[in-house]
């Protein structure tokens, strides 16, 4: 396999250094270019099935994790790092993956952001749903933030009804022992 150098496009690299990556999922290689010696990171990812994303005027695209990350990355708050999106993304493409379907709409990848950007960062799902559901309503968009808090507070109920230590049974206290008396 020949792999072009970034920087000078020679095909002359070779591997320094390969390591297991993303959870098993994927291989990352250390390259060196022989003819500029810079250096140099692929990875190396099995490929399955190609997923189609059916838009909604109806043509089919390949599924781009670009173009989610682009869209989510419009929306994320500084505390949503392209780590954070990448796991997030990678959770959506695992979803897919297992549901077996080749193909799936771009409605239900929207969705299954908008899910999962409400439990990791609540002001980039606003951000989103904003854009996503091309919101011009403000009243829309107050009852939105409602339902967002409604749900964040029945979440956190539950998370106290779960968390209640029942009391416990006093232990039974152990008879005093009597020492033996001391001599004068």
């Amino acid at each position: 396999m020949v792999v072009r150098c970034p920087s000078c496009g020679a095909a002359d690299t070779r591997v320094v250094d390969s390591r297991e990556a993303e959870e098993g999922a994927a291989i990352r290689r250390r390259r060196v270019c022989d003819a500029c010696e810079d250096r140099f990171t692929t990875f190396e990812r099995s490929e399955s099935a190609r997923i189609q994303v059916v838009k909604r005027d109806g043509t089919r695209q390949e599924f781009d994790r670009r173009k989610i990350t682009s869209a989510i990355a419009k929306a994320a708050t500084e505390d949503l790092t392209a780590e954070r999106i990448s796991t997030l993304i990678d959770g959506i493409e695992q979803t897919i993956r297992q549901s077996g379907t080749s193909e799936v709409t771009s409605e239900r990848i929207g969705q299954m952001v908008l899910e999962r950007l409400a439990q990791v960062d609540p002001m980039s799902y606003v951000r989103f749903k904003i854009v996503y559901d091309r919101m011009q309503d403000p009243d829309a968009l107050l009852e939105e933030v409602g339902a967002m808090l409604r749900r964040r507070a029945e979440a956190r109920d539950r998370l106290m009804a779960q968390q209640t230590l029942l009391p416990i049974a006093a232990a039974p206290v152990a008879p005093a022992t009597t020492r033996p008396r001391r001599r004068r």
